[in-house]
């Protein structure tokens, strides 16, 4: 099977910032009150102060005042031009994204794919994440744990954080702007 990471990777965007800024537009009510808990967040986090954990909880925290996974539909219906040209013309049926974004906001769109999907387990109703947040080695866990025995043939990812799951991979890509190339031989 081939893996590969999302944001910036398949969807040429960052499909958490993007959800977020179409719910501002169309529920701008529910986010401007969570807007500066968010902004303080973001600095904290730039700060080295909380984890990308306390972040997302913090920026989705507007999830309680809607029905996410709806809102989630209705974003991929405008949002699917987003995926690149590269990978519709490489996508195959056993394909498996790992990504950090949230399972809830990616389930349509591998839904779409048909693709297989493992992410961030983030409760809809609150916001809150189910465990761990699916990056670096939690990548290569998961997928151990869910597909005992089975290894991954072409590893893509925008990010040398992803090193982990590369170093499992028969093969693997950077991805930069739709554009592949070997993954670094220091991996």
């Amino acid at each position: 099977m081939n893996t590969y990471d999302f944001d910036k990777t398949i969807y040429v965007r960052d499909s958490s910032v993007d959800f977020w800024l179409y719910c501002l537009r169309r529920h701008p009510g529910l986010l401007l009150p969570t807007l500066p808990g968010s902004l303080r967040a973001a600095l904290r986090y730039r700060r080295g102060r909380i984890g990308t954990k306390e972040l997302k909880e913090q920026l989705f925290s507007f999830l309680p005042g809607l029905d996410a996974q709806a809102e989630a539909e209705r974003f991929w219906q405008t949002h699917r031009e987003g995926i690149g040209a590269w990978y519709r013309a490489k996508r195959r049926p056993d394909d498996l994204i790992l990504s950090a974004s949230p399972e809830f906001l990616l389930r349509p769109i591998a839904r779409e794919l048909g693709v297989r999907l493992i992410a961030t387990p983030m409760d809809p109703a609150t916001g809150r994440i189910l465990g761990l947040n699916c990056h670096d080695e939690e990548k290569v866990r998961r997928f151990t744990a869910e597909f005992p025995g089975a290894h991954s043939e072409d590893f893509h990812s925008d990010s040398l954080s992803d090193a982990p799951m590369a170093r499992i991979s028969d093969r693997a890509f950077l991805v930069r702007r739709g554009r592949l190339s070997p993954w670094p031989t220091d991996r």
